[in-house]
């Protein structure tokens, strides 16, 4: 039997990772995140995250790097991602790097560079905005190896 009194923990972390930066807020500086940002106010500097969408009410300033990334907004700088659209009332001023998707809708304003990429465009690693556990960093002042390794082990260009 199910207890539906705390609902799924799995939707519940999905509706945790999207963080959103409304109208009325603006940013300057790095933003980093291991879910999702939906932008809808303004953004000057980069922008790093799994996926990031900006609405057309939204803008940013710098680059954006993400695996999944979605423009219906302004966008002046360098896009890298694995799956890229630009929507019918978005505006790219700045180059495109993708690797597997670009999609432009009717509409879609492009000035600047497409370029597809070899094998993912994204270095996010899942723990890259979380610091080492206290035991690994003990195993390491104690002297032990200390072995990584990356599911996603592929050569970068």
């Amino acid at each position: 039997m199910k207890n539906y009194m705390f609902g799924d923990k799995k939707n519940k972390i999905k509706d945790t990772e999207r963080s959103l930066i409304s109208e009325t807020v603006s940013i300057e500086g790095t933003i980093n995140s291991s879910g999702a940002i939906d932008v809808a106010g303004l953004v000057k500097g980069p922008v790093i995250s799994k996926e990031i969408v900006i609405r057309e009410t939204g803008s940013v300033t710098g680059s954006i790097e993400g695996d999944r990334v979605e423009i219906h907004g302004h966008m002046d700088g360098k896009i890298s991602g694995d799956d890229i659209i630009v929507g019918s009332t978005g505006t790219v001023k700045g180059d495109i790097e993708f690797a597997n998707n670009l999609k432009t809708e009717n509409g879609a304003d492009i000035d600047g560079y497409i370029k597809k990429t070899h094998g993912s465009t994204s270095k996010l690693k899942p723990d890259f905005l979380f610091s080492k556990s206290k035991e690994e960093k003990k195993s390491k002042e104690n002297g032990s190896p200390e072995t990584v390794l990356n599911k996603d082990s592929e050569f970068l260009a």
